[in-house]
């Protein structure tokens, strides 16, 4: 998307390049392929290559305490909307005071359910901060403990930023519970096989001459009396000596 700056400030231009609902839409794409039937995928499942036309709007947040996620990377969008670094700072900074605690919520429903959480922003407006909207999407993420700490989101802002910062109150919010996907052939592999060592190929399993003998019993558990001549012979071997 294309920004151009004139004496009004910074103006978005959604006329260039790939629409929000876009952007949107692929970065939850890209988190559902990183779940491959698991609940939420994890941290390190992410790779900047896969979401490099939605890496301007991007944010990775971190849960550090109830209701509140702090930023560890945000990209480009989010500092030009603020005006300043947004990295370290909490989300709800991004709110207008009477939307902080409705976004907390939210944010503390994405990590606890786990959840998808879609969010119809609106910008305050005043002397050179014309009308803004925005679209806010989160999607939780799995920490290097298991726990769901971390969240993958993007927020993207249609209209003249003009004086910064530029704030926002929640128009509407959907809360998606997030539910067990099924298992995929990649998850649930067949029991592994002995490794082989070096260039060694793997030893192959013993097929028993008899497969219903062991240890002098039939599987059904009659006793080595009742077997056959030729099944009594295959128990013995011969060892003889010219000595």
């Amino acid at each position: 998307m294309k920004r151009d700056n004139d004496r009004f400030g910074n103006v978005l231009d959604l006329g260039i390049g790939p629409r929000p609902d876009q952007i949107i839409n692929e970065l939850r794409g890209y988190w559902e392929g990183l779940r491959r039937g698991r609940l939420v995928p994890s941290r390190t499942d992410v790779d900047p290559r896969g979401i490099e036309r939605a890496l301007e709007y991007a944010f990775i947040l971190e849960r550090v305490a109830p209701g509140m996620g702090r930023f560890r990377l945000a990209g480009m969008h989010l500092n030009d909307l603020m005006g300043m670094e947004v990295r370290g700072m909490p989300l709800t900074a991004l709110f207008a005071p009477a939307g902080r605690k409705r976004i907390a919520e939210i944010n503390e429903a994405m990590f606890q359910e786990p959840a998808v959480v879609e969010v119809e922003l609106r910008a305050e407006t005043m002397i050179g901060k014309p009308e803004m909207t925005a679209k806010l999407l989160i999607l939780p993420l799995q920490s290097d403990l298991g726990d769901v700490t971390r969240a993958l989101g993007c927020l993207i802002a249609t209209g003249e930023i003009g004086r910064t910062p530029r704030r926002f109150e929640v128009a509407a919010a959907t809360v998606t519970p997030i539910k067990p996907g099924a298992p995929t052939p990649r998850e649930t592999p067949a029991p592994p096989r002995p490794q082989a060592l070096g260039f060694a190929e793997a030893p192959e399993g013993f097929e028993p001459l008899f497969p219903h003998l062991t240890r002098g019993r039939r599987a059904d558990d009659r006793p080595a009396q009742a077997l056959s001549p030729d099944e009594r012979r295959a128990m013995f071997k011969l060892v003889k000596s010219d000595a």
